[in-house]
């Protein structure tokens, strides 16, 4: 039988990363080491739907750790992610809320070496309040090694939302448990997908999962090229989606060309600046019977079309958008 080693489990992230702000933060932040927290969290199957935007950001006084979007929702969900060493305290859990509430996010991460029992209950109190787009998560990190190996992170979650591993239908579910609309949605997608790749040369496939909306990036961060179906009403949606501190900035630059850009795509499109903060210019279609899959081609092919125009029309006036706010954008 072949010597087998024995994990042996690292006393102190501090062996590792001398620093929180200045070692171990930027070591979260780079995205091979976001996948290991995302995956572990249920943000995607394949453990990358977490993209790093902003560390150590100004918020409510203070200086939030990391700012990541959730890529796979489709507005960019805000991610707030707050560590420290050692075990929890108020000091960081106070922060982590004052930050949320600060920079509208809609997830929010404690992570620690160990967490305090009045800190999960905290956390467990306030996911069984809010809403399901809220959602409160702790983790603990441990390093192991086996005997002169590389350590190795490992992140354990004590604190998630309410039925979250239910509520990820379609990133860790199991195809085969997914109610019948959700399993109507995949495939929906999934067969999309497929058809963009034979058919467009601009956007590339990404993965499809079992929700309303997919998400494509269009060439600068904020800003994103979308498709949305709604089953129930039967209908498609095709729209240049803008999100973040700068969207209504850049839905003015982009409103200031309205007339070029409705000639350039080839027909009259819907701006809507009626939320609160976000923007969408939009096309949608009607169609009978959606759920009838032997419609889904003539679907694909005007989705695939439309947003290959809304590309077309959209990619280099949206990489020449101007920031008013300084440094790096966030979403």
């Amino acid at each position: 039988m072949s010597a087998l080693g024995r994990l042996q489990r690292i006393a102190s992230l501090r062996q590792i990363w001398q620093d929180e702000a200045r070692d171990f933060t930027p070591w979260l932040a780079q995205p091979d080491n976001l996948a290991i927290l995302a995956e572990t969290l249920g943000f995607g199957a394949d453990g990358w739907e977490l993209e790093a935007v902003e560390m150590a950001l100004p918020g409510g006084g203070y200086r939030a750790d990391i700012l990541c979007r959730d890529t796979g929702s489709p507005e960019s969900d805000r991610v707030l992610i707050e560590n420290q060493f050692g075990k929890s305290d108020h000091d960081h859990l106070g922060k982590l809320l004052t930050y949320a509430s600060g920079l509208q996010a809609r997830t929010v991460v404690l992570i620690g070496e160990a967490i305090r029992p009045e800190h999960r209950a905290a956390l467990d109190w306030l996911n069984s309040i809010t809403s399901e787009d809220h959602r409160f998560f702790a983790c603990e990190l441990e390093l192991w090694h086996i005997g002169d190996s590389l350590p190795a992170p490992r992140f354990n979650v004590v604190v998630e939302p309410n039925d979250w591993a239910r509520r990820v239908i379609g990133k860790v579910t199991p195809p085969g448990e997914l109610s019948d609309r959700r399993q109507l949605q995949l495939a929906f997608w999934e067969a999309f997908e497929t058809h963009l790749g034979e058919v467009q040369q601009r956007i590339r496939p990404v993965k499809a999962l079992a929700q309303n909306w997919i998400v494509h990036g269009l060439g600068k961060t904020g800003v994103n090229l979308n498709a949305v179906v709604g089953f129930k009403e039967n209908w498609l949606r095709a729209e240049v989606y803008l999100t973040g501190p700068n969207a209504d900035a850049h839905f003015q630059q982009l409103a200031a060309q309205r007339s070029a850009i409705e000639t350039d795509f080839g027909q009259p499109l819907i701006w809507d600046d009626t939320a609160s903060k976000d923007r969408r210019i939009a096309i949608t279609r009607n169609v009978a019977a959606l759920a009838d899959q032997t419609t889904w081609p003539a679907q694909h092919r005007w989705l695939a079309e439309t947003l290959g125009a809304l590309h077309r029309t959209f990619h280099a006036r949206v990489k020449a958008l101007q920031s008013p706010s300084q440094g790096p954008e966030l979403p």
